[in-house]
């Protein structure tokens, strides 16, 4: 009879998409992450929030395997991070768009497809969830932002991961534009991946289903919107994140 530890970590790969324990992550003389950790269950989106500099990116650095880690452990669906296993099943969209100015968006997406073992109707099926079905033979060059953006997204999807990492892919975007791919965030975790999304902008907060809050190397708390809400009694998601910043930083001090 299978024990209930062995049940445990059972129910553990079935749920979790992302298990990080007391992570460490050392930049010249600073921890750039203290003892981080945290569990991202499959199938949600979630939004990993906080000021500039406060270890959003080298978490998810750390969580697709390019990072240098000083310490702890990071487990991706089921395997060590940076597993060549994992090279199909990890997309992941960094703050620049990862695309060639001189191909055309299409052949952009068609090249990271090869090297995934994607045939083209993976790309045309990508560019099509993201949708760029009517740009698809345009110069990269030529394009918007916003299209860049998109276009980047599209080289991610192709190999059809389980989950995806998305650097702060709205910065820089209108609120249309961002509102507008939002909703391509939630397409595709209807199709089941699972997305981990960073933002410093606190109003993208309420188009996530996870919410994990750092400042200055530290997750100061996995929640949800209501949740958030409910415990700082603020309407307003930045003022809440104040909030558990002001009684973080009272605990700390006492």
């Amino acid at each position: 009879m299978m024990s209930s530890s062995s049940d445990e970590l059972l129910l553990q790969d079935v749920d979790v998409a992302v298990d990080v324990r007391e992570l460490r992550v050392i930049r010249g003389k600073r921890r750039a992450l203290d003892d981080v950790s945290v569990q991202i269950p499959r199938g949600t989106i979630t939004g990993l929030l906080g000021p500039s500099g406060c270890g959003k990116t080298t978490l998810m650095r750390s969580i697709v395997g390019t990072q240098i880690v000083a310490g702890g452990t990071v487990t991706v669906l089921g395997r060590p991070a940076g597993s060549a296993e994992l090279r199909h099943r990890v997309g992941y969209v960094t703050q620049d768009a990862t695309v060639y100015n001189d191909l055309r968006i299409i052949d952009n997406v068609r090249y990271f497809g090869a090297l995934y073992g994607a045939d083209a109707q993976a790309a045309d099926e990508a560019i099509s969830a993201v949708g760029l079905d009517t740009h698809r033979t345009a110069l990269c060059a030529n394009l918007s932002g916003g299209q860049r953006t998109r276009v980047s997204l599209a080289c991610a999807l192709v190999s059809h991961p389980d989950l995806l990492v998305l650097d702060e892919p709205t910065v820089g975007l209108d609120p249309v534009l961002r509102v507008d791919l939002w909703d391509q965030f939630h397409q595709i975790a209807r199709r089941g991946t699972t997305l981990l999304v960073s933002s410093h902008v606190m109003d993208e907060a309420d188009h996530c289903g996870d919410l994990l809050l750092m400042r200055e190397g530290r997750l100061l708390t996995h929640t949800t919107p209501t949740k958030l809400r409910e415990e700082t009694g603020c309407h307003s998601l930045e003022e809440a994140f104040l909030s558990v910043i002001r009684r973080s930083t009272a605990a700390a001090a006492g």
